[in-house]
């Protein structure tokens, strides 16, 4: 009956479902002279756990420490934020200047000439625009055209 029960935990032991427990019931096991003939291959594996247990190592590790300058390192952190700041400050200051002149002369005009010239000038530039990729797509309509000859589609 023991041994049935031993090779139970000990599959079970195989498959990761054992209980502390059972675990040390299968080191005691195999920690004695008297083991089965059919289960000698598995007592290397229980009895390397009870051998490491008792191993002390007896080297000693220099721990070194690196001693970091904490004064210099706070001082360069200071002066990357400081410049981050400056620089911040100094590009939105640069930005919203012309801003602010823009919106004032956004989209008025006093004289209606100047403002019909005004719009036929951005008109003709959208008319331009809209010309250029007309004409891309007649290059792809054309593309499509050929590519439907070959293919036969």
């Amino acid at each position: 009956m023991e041994l049935n029960k031993i090779e139970n935990i000990l599959e079970k032991y195989f498959q990761g479902e054992t209980t502390i427990a059972e675990e040390n019931q299968l080191k005691q096991y195999f920690s004695s002279p008297d083991v089965a003939q059919h289960l000698e291959q598995y007592k290397p594996i229980f009895g390397y756990f009870s051998q490491v247990k008792q191993e002390k190592s007896t080297q000693e590790i220099p721990l070194k420490t690196k001693k970091r300058n904490v004064a210099w390192l706070s001082i360069a952190a200071s002066v990357v934020v400081l410049l981050g700041i400056g620089t911040y400050l100094f590009v939105s200051e640069k930005n919203a200047a012309p801003a602010v002149a823009a919106q004032s002369e956004l989209g008025t005009y006093d004289d209606p000439q100047e403002a019909l010239a005004a719009t036929q000038k951005a008109l003709a530039l959208l008319s331009n625009n809209v010309n250029v990729g007309i004409e891309s797509v007649q290059y792809i309509n054309e593309y499509e055209q050929s590519k439907n000859k070959i293919f036969k589609q």
